[in-house]
């Protein structure tokens, strides 16, 4: 493995990478950072998870001047999230070296990012309209511009901005660096690249490095109208302490965020029609661990970087294989383990095979869990927060009132019915989830119907890869 230290970087540099944790480079940070580096044109192609943003960020901060005004180098994302997640790493590996990065989006008040413009950021991270409008109003100037990035460029030309960005490039020097990063490269970005870059070098992330070893994948083959009780079931058995429930419409999103939380779930999903305001609200709570469960579109959730998921629910089969491994590319980061479920029916197992392929990993085929496993996880559950509760110490006020109990009932008994109390039956609350018509095969199948229950109002029990901390938290936000 290469170090940061290896690269011979500013020790400034260096030394934010140490305080963000950084010690040794991924596969694409380590290949493309030489090439970045030395300020030829690169074309890097891997999916998010894999370090990109540090591989064209430290290149970014590294060729910036502090003492310079005008802005000096420019990242073009498809999102306003990822704009605004690049642009804080960016300003955490800048930190002491003084360079600033700012982010510009869609859906904030423009007057106030020309407030902000007027404070002489070094670096923008912004979304094409966005860094279109400012570019006509000359409140972004690209005179002294050195260094240009695409991000996610595939999936800007998905969401139909290739117009914008070659508008956007056109006002750019002709001398400066461009550095190019997608997970697909299909013909319109290889034109983009040959209109815009100048001899650029191309480094790709190997499948099997795409796949994240970490990660273990799993599928459950049931049928569509039983997947959300199985579901439950699963959250109740798992516990993950943060979990992200891939939908493959909005209207699924908004069925299944609704129906975890009539379930006792803490849960929000996020898409394309709600504001930025509600969509910064939901991943502020995500982060900060005030819901622990976000069910998300694949766009909405492109280029979420979220430290601690420690569960992935593909609840629809993602549409292709590059999906799928974005999909679980949000757990399993930084040297955590991370758990990846798909659920498929049986029309959908072909497709399933399709995406072993590709990822050159076979998903281990995992039981329907059963009610009774539900129950067990519960009370699992119970018996773990009173053993917390022990190691934390603070009941010794209920010291008299225990043994006054223990007057007229034998420990056992009294323990016994403590457990009782604290373990939750499963939540039977009729959820009606609409059957979208299946991506992969005929049509099938009738509504749903009301199944085995499952979650409530949580779990943190053994199974899976989640933890036990929080749950006194959750208990108090649903009780």
């Amino acid at each position: 493995m290469t170090t940061f230290q290896e690269l011979g970087l500013d020790p400034q540099v260096t030394r934010s990478l140490s305080d963000m944790g950084f010690e040794e480079a991924t596969p694409i940070q380590a290949e493309a950072l030489p090439v970045g580096l030395s300020g030829s044109d690169l074309i890097g192609q891997a999916q998010t998870g894999t370090g990109k943003t540090a591989a064209f960020g430290i290149p970014l901060i590294e060729k910036a001047d502090p003492t310079l005004g005008g802005i000096q180098g420019i990242v073009i994302t498809p999102t306003r999230e990822l704009a605004v997640q690049v642009a804080e790493e960016l300003n955490k590996i800048g930190q002491h070296k003084g360079i600033r990065t700012l982010p510009v989006y869609g859906g904030q008040d423009i007057e106030r990012q020309i407030r902000s413009l007027k404070k002489r950021p070094h670096l923008i991270a912004g979304t094409p309209g966005r860094l279109l409008d400012h570019l006509r109003r000359r409140t972004i100037r690209t005179d002294h511009v050195a260094i240009t990035v695409l991000d996610e460029a595939d999936e800007m030309l998905n969401m139909g901005f290739i117009e914008d960005i070659e508008a956007i490039l056109g006002q750019f020097p002709e001398e400066r660096q461009t550095l190019l990063f997608s997970a697909t490269m299909p013909e319109q970005i290889r034109r983009l690249a040959g209109r815009f870059m100048t001899n650029p070098q191309t480094i790709r992330v190997k499948a099997k490095e795409m796949t994240m070893p970490r990660i273990r994948q799993q599928f459950l083959e049931v049928p569509q109208r039983h997947k959300f009780d199985i579901l439950c079931r699963l959250l109740d058995i798992q516990s993950p302490e943060l979990a992200i429930i891939f939908g493959r419409t909005k209207k699924r999103v908004d069925e299944l965020s609704e129906g975890l939380n009539k379930r006792g779930y803490s849960a929000e999903g996020i898409h394309g029609d709600l504001t930025q305001a509600r969509r910064d609200t939901v991943m502020r709570q995500f982060r900060e661990g005030m819901i622990d469960v976000l069910v998300a579109t694949d766009v909405a959730a492109r280029g979420l970087d979220i430290s601690g998921v420690t569960h992935v629910y593909n609840f629809d089969i993602p549409q292709d294989p590059e999906s799928y491994v974005h999909r679980i590319g949000r757990t399993g980061r930084a040297g955590n383990d991370g758990l990846a479920i798909t659920f498929i029916t049986s029309r959908e197992i072909g497709h399933l095979r399709t995406i072993e392929r590709l990822t050159k990993k076979r998903m281990e085929r995992l039981p329907i869990p059963s009610m009774d496993a539900a129950i067990e996880g519960q009370q699992r559950l119970a018996m773990d927060k009173l053993n917390k509760l022990i190691k934390e110490g603070g009941y010794q006020p209920y010291k008299t009132l225990a043994e006054e109990l223990l007057e007229e009932s034998d420990s056992v008994t009294l323990l016994s019915a403590a457990l009782k109390l604290l373990t939750k039956e499963p939540d039977t609350t009729p959820v009606r989830i609409s059957e979208d018509s299946p991506s992969f095969g005929k049509k099938g199948g009738g509504r749903f119907r009301k199944g085995g229950g499952g979650g409530h109002n949580r779990h943190r029990s053994g199974g899976g890869s989640g933890g036990h901390s929080g749950n006194r938290r959750r208990q108090h936000r649903h009780n």
